[in-house]
């Protein structure tokens, strides 16, 4: 078993104690009800040319390991926000990345909507996870391509849409493009480490990116660490670049937030 089918195990397993029927009404009904967040897709679009960073609060990884395991989700938050950072993704999965749900509701409570939106970065399965994506405030969930079925991606989708969240569709290959595309993904990231294997290739948005629809925000995932890195991709297209461990590490996220957004 490859990392990331033992990871959606896994997942699989720990929500099975929450899972019930979750229909698009009661989501239409809770995104009527709560404060709208911050749109995602609107803040990778940057009017001024520049790449986009999502700035991604990740204590540990099965790849890196431990990176900063006692670092507090809002006081990381609030230093992205400082430095500037387009949008946040949050891990809120315990097991493999040492994040929680709670995480993700202590930071946008603490932004009350006036901070960078929030992408919950974590395995999803089931609607009852865009479900607590939305109470907890998120503005957009990971849909991870290689990890599901058509019809698991379709009503993750449509949980999606009812609950007023976007999605950012995680591929790999030419054939999970083409799954995307498919489903009228409108965010879709290049993952340039293979989830299986975990190793990091940055040729993987230089060849795939080329080949999204041109309506499609195109974002660059993993192993980004250098404003050399972010040039490469950006060459390749890429509106925006999601990075976790370089800014993790970074005593300044500022100044490499504005490394990775030089021409």
């Amino acid at each position: 078993m490859d990392k990331l089918s033992e990871i959606m195990a896994h997942k699989r397993r720990e929500i099975a104690p929450l899972l019930r029927p979750v229909f698009p009404d009661e989501l239409a009904e809770l995104n009527r009800a709560l404060p709208r967040p911050p749109s995602f897709l609107s803040a990778l679009r940057r009017p001024d040319g520049q790449l986009a960073v999502i700035a991604e609060i990740k204590r540990r990884s099965p790849s890196a390991g431990a990176i900063r395991e006692d670092a507090s989700a809002v006081q990381q938050a609030l230093r992205y926000q400082v430095a500037g950072a387009s949008a946040l993704s949050i891990l809120t999965d315990e097991k493999y990345f040492g994040g929680t749900l709670a995480d993700l509701e202590a930071v946008t409570a603490r932004f009350a909507l006036q901070g960078p939106p929030c992408l919950r970065k974590d395995f999803m399965v089931h609607p009852i996870q865009v479900l607590q994506a939305r109470q907890a405030g998120a503005s957009a969930i990971l849909i991870i391509v290689r990890a599901l079925q058509d019809e698991e991606i379709e009503c993750l989708q449509h949980a999606a849409t009812a609950a007023g969240l976007d999605a950012l569709y995680e591929i790999h290959s030419e054939e999970e493009l083409k799954r995307a595309v498919q489903h009228k993904a409108k965010i879709i990231g290049v993952n340039n480490r293979d989830l299986a294997i975990f190793q990091n290739d940055l040729g993987l948005s230089e060849r795939l990116i080329p080949r999204f629809p041109k309506n499609v925000v195109a974002v660059s995932e993993s192993g980004i660490s250098t404003a050399a890195d972010a040039a490469r991709v950006r060459a390749a297209g890429a509106h925006a670049i999601l990075v976790g461990e370089a800014l993790m590490r970074a005593a300044d996220p500022a100044a490499l937030i504005r490394e990775f957004r030089q021409p």
